[in-house]
C-alpha cells in the first residue's frame, strides 16, 4: 500500500469517526428529545429581522422545538421575551442588515453550507463546504464573509489533534477563498511553509483591506495580520486566538492560552494595537467563543450551561467590572 493511498485511509477513517460523533450530538440535541425550556418567553406576534435597532441577534439554544433557530430579543430588555425565526443554525452573525448562518449538512461525512441571507433572513448566496461547523463572522459593511469548520477533531484545546478550513468570501466581487492556508505567510519576519498551518477566527477591518486571524503551526499559535489585496499575511504577536475587531479599529479583543488545563485552557484579552498592550478582561472563565462587540465599551460571548445548552454573557471591555448574563438559552450574539 503506498503512502498517499495509506494517508488517504486513514483520513477517511478520522472523517468518518468525527461524523459518527457529530450525529451522536445532533441526536441529543434534536427538539423531540428535549423539553421545553420554561424561563424562556417566546414572542410569536412579531418575526426577526436584522435591520432593527436596539435588538440583539442570537441563535436559540433552549430545548424544544425552536433549538438552533435565529432568534432576538431586546437589549433593553434581554431578558424579556425573544423572537424566534425559522433559520436554523450553528452559527450566526449579522453586520449591515446581511446575515450570515453557518449550518450542518446532511451526508455521510462531516460537511456544512455557509448561508447569507438578507435583512428578512431570505437566502441570497449559498457556499457547501466541507467539515463541523465552528467559526462565522462578516465585515462591518457585510459585504465580506469568513467561516471555519473543523475537517478533522472538534476542539482547539489540545495542540495538533484538530485540523480546521478557513475560507472568505468577497461578495462585492464574487470571489471565493474556500482555504486560506495557501496564503503567503511569514512568521517572525520568515516566509513559513508547513503542512500543519491552520487558520480560524477572522475578523475584519471596516476598509476590508486587512483581516485578522488565528494561524497555528508549530505547536504555537499566533495572531496574523493579512493584505487582503496583496494576499499575504505576517504574524504580529504569539498566544492570540479567535481575535475580534472593535468598531474603532482600534483594539482586538482575544482568547489567550493561560493554562495547560484543557479543561480551562484561556481567558479573555483585549489587545491595544497601537501599543500592544493587552488587558485582561473580569471575565475569568475560560471562553471558547470569538467574542463580539455590542459597543465600544462592551464584549459579548457565550459560555456553556448546566442545562446541556449555552448562555450569552457580556463582560466590560476595559477590564473593570464583572460578566453579567445577557442572553439566557443563547449563543452566538450579534447586533448591529
Amino acid at each position: 500500500m503506498t503512502k498517499k493511498v495509506l494517508l488517504a485511509l486513514l483520513t477517511t477513517l478520522v472523517l468518518a469517526g468525527a461524523a459518527i460523533t457529530h450525529t451522536v450530538r445532533a441526536m441529543a440535541e434534536r427538539p423531540d428529545r428535549q423539553q421545553a425550556d420554561a424561563s424562556v418567553l417566546v414572542d410569536r406576534s412579531g418575526g426577526v429581522r436584522l435591520d432593527e435597532p436596539g435588538r440583539l441577534v442570537f441563535r436559540n439554544t433552549a430545548p424544544g422545538p425552536d433549538h438552533g433557530k435565529v432568534a432576538s430579543v431586546s437589549l433593553a430588555d434581554p431578558a424579556g421575551p425573544r423572537r424566534i425565526s425559522g433559520l436554523s443554525c450553528d452559527r450566526f452573525y449579522l453586520s449591515a442588515g446581511t446575515g450570515l448562518c453557518l449550518a450542518t449538512a446532511p451526508g455521510p461525512l462531516p460537511s456544512a453550507v455557509a448561508v447569507f441571507v438578507d435583512k428578512e433572513l431570505r437566502e441570497v448566496k449559498r457556499v457547501e463546504l466541507a467539515g463541523i461547523p465552528n467559526r462565522a463572522k462578516l465585515s462591518p459593511d457585510g459585504k465580506m464573509g469568513a467561516w471555519t469548520t473543523f475537517v478533522t477533531g472538534d476542539s482547539y484545546s489540545q495542540s495538533g489533534t484538530f485540523s480546521t478550513r478557513t475560507g472568505i468570501m468577497d461578495r462585492d466581487q464574487d470571489q471565493l477563498y474556500s482555504n486560506i492556508e495557501g496564503i503567503p505567510l511569514l512568521v517572525a519576519g520568515e516566509r513559513h511553509h508547513a503542512e500543519d498551518v491552520n487558520y480560524w477566527g477572522v475578523t475584519f477591518t471596516r476598509d476590508n483591506k486587512r483581516f485578522y486571524a488565528t494561524v497555528a503551526t508549530g505547536g504555537r499559535t499566533h495572531l496574523v495580520v493579512a493584505d487582503y489585496d496583496a494576499w499575504e499575511a505576517k504574524t504580529v504577536r504569539e498566544n492570540a486566538e479567535c481575535p475580534s475587531l472593535s468598531p474603532d479599529g482600534t483594539r482586538l479583543a482575544f482568547k489567550k492560552r493561560v493554562s495547560t488545563d484543557n479543561a480551562r485552557p484561556w481567558r479573555e484579552h483585549v489587545l491595544d494595537l497601537a501599543t500592544m498592550t493587552e488587558t485582561p478582561l473580569a471575565e475569568t472563565r475560560s471562553v471558547d467563543d470569538q467574542a463580539v462587540w455590542l459597543d465600544p465599551r462592551t464584549l459579548a460571548y457565550s459560555l456553556p450551561n448546566e442545562r446541556g445548552g449555552s448562555d450569552v454573557w457580556a463582560v466590560p471591555a476595559d477590564g473593570s467590572g464583572a460578566p453579567r448574563l445577557l442572553v439566557a438559552s443563547g449563543s452566538s450574539p450579534a447586533s448591529d
